[in-house]
């Protein structure tokens, strides 16, 4: 009887031994898998890191921490399209002239209504600014940035603003002249109306 009852009891021994097996062999993969993940997400992370200070040294990109917004946030800006100006331009060896297409932008609703109610002031001075130009002084970059420069100083003047004298580019053999007739320091920017100029069409012909 008693020999019975072992012969019976054996198989049983024999699956959990495989059960047990079975849990051991899942444990080391899922402990094997793990650490796969594990090694290829910081691969993942390095190369990153990599990639970033490269771009950083090559002067592609720059570090997060010296990104600063330049506006204010709270300082909503009010943008007031000009209608296009069509103008001849100062060449005198060939008919030349540009199509310039302006917006103004501004702080406040409020100055964006004295500019609508001085169109017609502010439209001849931007008229006379982009005569006195050449083609080949409104090509560069320069160029157009000296005559947004010269669209707010005479923007400002015909809504009464005093923008002062424009000044004179030094001479080239400035250097020579004593430094009593040498141009003086330029003095501290008026506060304008006018915060910029965006230019939506420049053509010139």
């Amino acid at each position: 009887m008693s020999a019975a009852v072992a012969a019976e009891a054996a198989p049983p021994a024999k699956g959990k031994k495989k059960l047990i097996i079975i849990i051991a062999i899942a444990a080391l993969v899922l402990v094997s898998g793990g650490g796969a993940a594990v090694v290829l997400m910081k691969k993942k992370a390095n190369v990153e890191a990599d990639a970033d200070a490269d771009a950083v040294e090559g002067g592609q990109a720059e570090a997060p921490a010296k990104a600063v917004a330049k506006r204010d946030p709270k300082l909503v800006p009010v943008f007031v399209p000009l209608d296009p100006f069509t103008v001849n331009l100062a060449d005198r060896n060939a008919e030349r002239y540009a199509q310039v297409g302006i917006t103004l932008e501004i702080d406040d609703l409020k100055t964006g209504d004295q500019i609508k109610n001085y169109m017609p002031a502010i439209r001849n001075n931007i008229l006379l600014a982009l005569a006195d130009r050449t083609a080949a002084e409104l090509m560069g970059r320069d160029g157009k940035v000296k005559l947004a420069d010269r669209v707010i100083r005479e923007t400002s003047r015909a809504l009464g603003y005093d923008v002062g004298a424009e000044e004179e580019e030094p001479a080239a053999d400035d250097e020579t002249d004593p430094p009593a007739k040498k141009k003086k320091k330029k003095a501290a920017a008026p506060v304008l109306p006018v915060k910029a100029v965006h230019f939506s069409n420049f053509i010139i012909q």
